[in-house]
C-alpha cells in the first residue's frame, strides 16, 4: 500500500525551475520563445507576498514569474498545480498549529472567479475573503461557482 505524501513534502520537492520552448501545440496561444516551469516554492513564495485586503489572479502570477525570469510566458498546467499544492500545504500548516499560513483564498482564477478546488471548495475560499472585507457577488445569470469579486473603492 502507498504512503500518502504531505503537501508540505510535495511544494519542497522540485528543487529548480525549468526554462523550456514553448511546446509546438501551445504556439498559436503563447507565441514562440521560452516558457517557465516554475518550481512549487516560486508559486508559494509570491502568493505569500499578497496582503489582506489584496488579490491576484492566476494570470498575474504566470505573469510575474515570466517577467521575473525573462521568459514569454510560465507554464499554465504546472503553475495551476503548484498553486493547488500551496493552498492544501497551507491548509495542512494550519492544523499543525501554525500561524502564518499561505493566503492562497486571495488568488483568483485568471477570469476574476473564485476557485473550487481549493479546500473548503468555493463558500470557504468566499469566507475567508470576506473576512477580510472583500465583497463578493454572484456573476449575472451564473451559478455559485462563478462569484466575483466587486472591486473596492
Amino acid at each position: 500500500m502507498k504512503s500518502l505524501i504531505a503537501w508540505r513534502e510535495k511544494l519542497e520537492r522540485v528543487k529548480e525551475h525549468k526554462i523550456v520552448d514553448i511546446p509546438q501545440k501551445w504556439q498559436k496561444r503563447y507565441g514562440e520563445g521560452k516558457m517557465l516551469i516554475p518550481k512549487p516554492l516560486d508559486v508559494d513564495a509570491l502568493i505569500r507576498k499578497v496582503r489582506a485586503g489584496k488579490l491576484i489572479t492566476v494570470k498575474q502570477i504566470r505573469e510575474h514569474l515570466a517577467k521575473r525570469f525573462k521568459v514569454n510566458t510560465t507554464c499554465p498546467l504546472t503553475t495551476g498545480i503548484f498553486i493547488r499544492i500551496a493552498a492544501e500545504t497551507a491548509e495542512e500548516d494550519r492544523k499543525k498549529g501554525r500561524k502564518r499560513i499561505t493566503p492562497y483564498w486571495r488568488v483568483l482564477k485568471s477570469d476574476g472567479s473564485l476557485n473550487e478546488k481549493y479546500p473548503g471548495g468555493i463558500s470557504g475560499q468566499k469566507a475567508k475573503l470576506e473576512k477580510e472585507g472583500q465583497t463578493i457577488f454572484r456573476a449575472r445569470g451564473k451559478r455559485l461557482r462563478r462569484l466575483r469579486i466587486s472591486k473596492r473603492n
